[in-house]
């Protein structure tokens, strides 16, 4: 049965006023007020999420219904009130592909508060060009998907979850059409037009020209605003995961939040918590990701003592556009040349126009992504250049600008006419294939907490994503995840959730900086950002050694402790962009230990102490935090191997793993 979704605003002084139940009376519930929200909604836009997303300035969800909101809910609201809590059935963290798609099927079953960290399109799904590959020709086959995908990720992916995906996969792209998203046609036929991308033996790209994941992200917002069982709130940053006992057990049952606009905290119970908060690609100095991307949810949930899997394999996209420093400004993401480029004809040449893939694959430029990356980084060191080109003009003029319009306009900014010139590209760092270990219904290993897309390891990947399966991967799992958290939900009593929240709300909670913060402190920050950032960039990239990784280790273990200083003592403040640092720094580290742990190369980590892949290391790396331990330290490393064991309540339901797991404790710093 549905939470209500009791919404009640609570500070110290509530909370110690006469009458236990004050803060209860004065409640007010999310049902009482979907109506009036969804209302608020259609009234105020005039128009369609496609709007917002290209720049117009509408006011969101949040603006929409929250004033009124708050003046029905207690009168008025009072300036020195800084903490709110908030009681839903689910909590979903992320706006993606994942996140979204995960809010709508979930709000079918009950109250659903959706949070994102900045604007609600500002993510890696509103960004994504080439498309969401399946398998919807009758020349191609799921057989073929499967095997593609098996291949791409060096043999490291789980066997059981790609054919999960591959055979559901058409499914649930023919939904994301159902629900509005308009994908480019085949002229002739009228059925999608199906590119085909670097390591796919057959064209299943389903795409909107070269933006389709801002058509994604249009349609599924579109729908998400007009459900009148979601809240969203945007600008909200996710400082921990909060943790209850029941049964002798920790369980998550919902989050510690922030208002990073005013520093507010909110402190949200949920039944179920789904993290779909994207990957850390801003953890590199050069990548296709957002400012956004900082891997907030992978450390939350590392935190948290969910087990994390697989981040050694961290994948750079061999062609995003290679600006002069003077040309890039302040750009905080690369911009993307999308594979389909290379899957139309265009070929890569290195400055003094020689083509040169085929000497490193005979699949040359349609390889996987970590040959071609790989591939270019050795033409450049090989001749000593920045660069290489990416050459697609013996093409017809009319077939680039009708398949690749955002590209063309973006370059042509440049000066470069994709149609006459090469393009000028380098790889960056673009996708984290390791993240939060989950089962075939996006469980974690910590009961209540779930996770989806790029923040989450399903096994999928392997030691390197095949192009387009990471959308795909967003769409299958948040749809299998709802039937697992409702199942979670139902083995507990009511009485059970209570207590369990009880406990949960004498957790004190922590409000951030925002005014407060001085400009000094603000370039400190900014300056241990790069400094986070030079130090993968320079050691933990493409190629590896040892004694980088291990140069690595210590500095970012050197950082962790100079923000740990930061965050305990109370004379310096507590900006919001303190706590993203200190995530950054884990996703780091977590990298890094990862990667000392693989004593072989395969797929994404390719290290020159071990330039073979070695049969018994063909299996995931899976990293928890000890429990008596803390992020950046830990007790002596531990190994046990085997089969991963069935969780109590969802065992029925649980993966096993087609290869044996390695699971160690944090490493000595």
């Amino acid at each position: 049965m549905a939470v209500q979704g009791t919404v009640a605003r609570t500070s110290r002084t509530l909370a110690n006023a006469p009458g236990r139940n004050a803060r209860n009376d004065r409640a007010t519930t999310l049902g009482s007020m979907r109506c009036q929200r969804g209302r608020s909604i259609r009234t105020a836009t005039r128009g369609p999420v496609k709007d917002q997303i290209q720049g117009k300035r509408l006011r969101s969800p949040r603006t929409l219904f929250t004033a009124r909101f708050r003046a029905q809910a207690n009168g008025s609201m009072d300036a020195c009130e800084k903490e709110e809590t908030v009681k839903v059935d689910f909590l979903v963290v992320g706006t993606g592909i994942a996140g979204l798609s995960y809010a709508l099927e979930a709000a079918k079953h009950g109250s659903v508060l959706l949070v994102t960290k900045d604007k609600p399109h500002e993510c890696n799904t509103n960004y994504a060009q080439g498309g969401v590959c399946a398998v919807l020709d009758t020349e191609d086959s799921v057989e073929s998907h499967i095997n593609d995908t098996l291949v791409a990720g060096a043999h490291l992916c789980d066997q059981k979850v790609v054919e999960t995906v591959c055979q559901e996969g058409p499914a649930r792209v023919a939904h994301l059409a159902e629900l509005g998203a308009e994908f480019t046609k085949n002229a002739k036929t009228g059925d999608f037009h199906l590119a085909k991308e670097g390591g796919h033996s057959h064209p299943r790209i389903v795409h909107a020209a070269d933006t389709t994941g801002k058509e994604i992200e249009r349609a599924l917002l579109d729908s998400v605003y007009m459900h009148p069982n979601i809240v969203m709130r945007d600008h909200c940053f996710v400082l921990e995961l909060l943790l209850s006992k029941i049964k002798g057990k920790e369980h998550c049952v919902g989050a510690h939040i922030v208002e990073s606009m005013t520093g507010r905290a909110l402190r949200v119970l949920a039944k179920t918590t789904m993290l779909a908060t994207g990957g850390a690609g801003q953890v590199y100095l050069n990548t296709t990701n957002p400012a956004v991307a900082t891997g907030d949810g992978l450390a939350i949930a590392f935190r948290a003592k969910a087990e994390v899997a697989n981040m050694e394999f961290f994948q750079f996209h061999p062609t995003s556009l290679y600006l002069e420093p003077a040309q890039r400004q302040d750009m905080t993401k690369a911009f993307l040349i999308s594979e389909a480029v290379r899957g139309a004809g265009g070929r890569l040449l290195n400055l003094e126009g020689e083509q040169f893939m085929q000497g490193y694959d005979s699949r040359a430029e349609l390889a996987p992504r970590d040959v071609v990356a790989r591939s270019i980084d050795s033409e450049m060191r090989k001749h000593g250049q920045s660069h290489v080109l990416l050459d697609i003009s013996d093409q017809p003029s009319s077939e680039i600008l009708d398949h690749f319009p955002n590209i063309a306009a973006t370059c042509k900014v440049f000066g470069i006419d994709i149609t006459k010139d090469p393009i000028p590209v380098v790889p960056a760092a673009h996708y984290m294939c390791g993240g939060v270990k989950t089962g075939l219904d996006a469980q974690t290993n910590v009961p209540g907490l779930f996770a989806c897309g790029e923040v989450a390891c399903t096994g999928l990947h392997g030691a390197n994503r095949l192009a387009s399966n990471s959308l795909l991967e967003g769409l299958v799992f948040a749809h299998r995840a709802v039937s697992s958290a409702l199942e979670y939900s139902a083995a507990f009593e009511k009485d059970t959730v209570a207590r369990a929240w009880d406990s949960a709300m004498d957790v004190p909670l922590l409000s951030v900086s925002t005014s407060t913060v001085g400009e000094g402190f603000q370039a400190l920050l900014h300056e241990k950002k790069l400094e986070v950032q030079n130090v993968m960039w320079q050691n933990v990239g493409i190629v590896r050694t040892v004694a980088k990784l291990q140069v690595a280790r210590l500095q970012l273990a050197a950082l962790h402790e100079e923000i740990s200083c930061y965050l305990k003592d109370p004379a310096y403040p507590k900006p919001v962009e303190l706590f993203e640092l200190r995530n950054l720094v884990t996703c780091g580290q977590l990298i890094v230990w990862s990667a000392l742990k693989r004593k072989e190369s395969r797929g994404l980590h390719f290290c020159l102490d071990y330039e073979e892949q070695v049969e018994d290391e063909r299996r995931p790396t899976v990293i928890s935090a000890h429990r008596g331990g803390r992020v950046g330290k830990g007790s002596s490393a531990q190994m046990t191997q085997g089969k991963r064991k069935a969780h109590p309540i969802l065992g029925s339901r649980m993966n096993a793993e087609s290869h044996p797991v390695k699971t160690r404790c944090l490493p000595e710093e």
